[in-house]
């Protein structure tokens, strides 16, 4: 049995450590809320251009404009995968690692020319540390996602679709559907697909003309869904890792009830083998 003082040590560093998770815990829950809040006021506005911009799809208007361009083939794809900066989150990240990671074999597997781009540390740390090539690995998104920062990662791949130099590009996201569920998933940001059983753009009565709307919408619409995706990650990653905390904190007081009855035994055969000790020694001296 370990002496009382050891188990004294462990007991004061299961203190801290519960303490440590504890406030992590805290912090979470209050930028879950606020994260939380960011998703909800974003959701009406991308659903409402998400469908306007898929009902005014036609094949004329395929020719038009490049982003509503239907490729053949998929034969040059771009992957976009969004991760945290930082972990003690649970299975976030590893989730959305392993998802890009399954989408990017099958791919090459299928002898697609296939490039991986990045937004996220620990998805950049992870493909750096086993030599797969990125195209772009960006790490300085902080907690709270802007327009402009959905836009700076949206834009290149707009730019390179338009040019006919991608065919499809796809995006692993997390979707949060509560602080306690954010599977992955795997969004076609281009090319933009027709609604489906839409009625086409000469049924509505529009002004301006479809045309100035689409020129105007179909940036807006790519930027919006980058955005909505990035403020989703956001908030999945805070209920994931107050879900992570609350576990730690909760295993720490298990862990604690254990060692404190670990130092009373221990404390107690000390007590009975000092008393021990005393007895034989005052029946030598008798």
């Amino acid at each position: 049995m370990p002496k009382a003082r050891e188990v004294k040590r462990r007991i004061r560093s299961v203190e801290n450590t519960r303490q440590i998770t504890k406030t992590m815990e805290m912090v979470a829950t209050s930028k879950l809320k606020r994260a939380t809040d960011r998703v909800r006021a974003a959701e009406p506005y991308s659903n409402a251009l998400a469908g306007i911009v898929r009902s005014l799809y036609s094949p004329e208007f395929a020719e038009e404009f490049p982003l509503l361009r239907q490729p053949a083939e998929a034969r040059r794809v771009a992957i976009l995968l969004l991760t945290a900066n930082r972990g003690l989150c649970g299975g976030f990240n590893a989730n959305l690692i392993r998802e890009a990671r399954l989408l990017r074999e099958r791919l090459v597997a299928e002898g697609r020319e296939t490039e991986l781009h990045i937004v996220g540390r620990k998805g950049v740390a992870f493909f750096r540390f086993r030599k797969v090539p990125l195209a772009l690995a960006r790490t300085d998104l902080g907690d709270v996602p802007s327009v402009q920062d959905a836009e700076g990662i949206v834009e290149p791949f707009r730019d390179r679709f338009s040019r006919g130099e991608l065919d499809q590009v796809l995006m692993v996201s997390a979707e949060f559907r509560s602080a306690l569920s954010t599977p992955p998933k795997v969004t076609e940001l281009l090319p933009i697909r027709p609604a489906p059983g839409a009625r086409p753009a000469e049924s509505y009565l529009l002004s301006p003309d479809a045309r100035v709307l689409l020129r105007r919408l179909l940036p807006a619409y790519l930027r919006n869904l980058v955005y909505k995706a990035l403020v989703e990650n956001a908030a999945a990653e805070q209920g994931a890792r107050r879900t992570a905390m609350k576990n730690a904190t909760d295993n720490a007081a298990e862990m604690l009830e254990t060692l404190t009855r670990n130092y009373n035994r221990a404390r107690q055969a000390q007590i009975t083998q000092e008393i021990a000790e005393i007895v034989g020694g005052a029946e030598g001296l008798a």
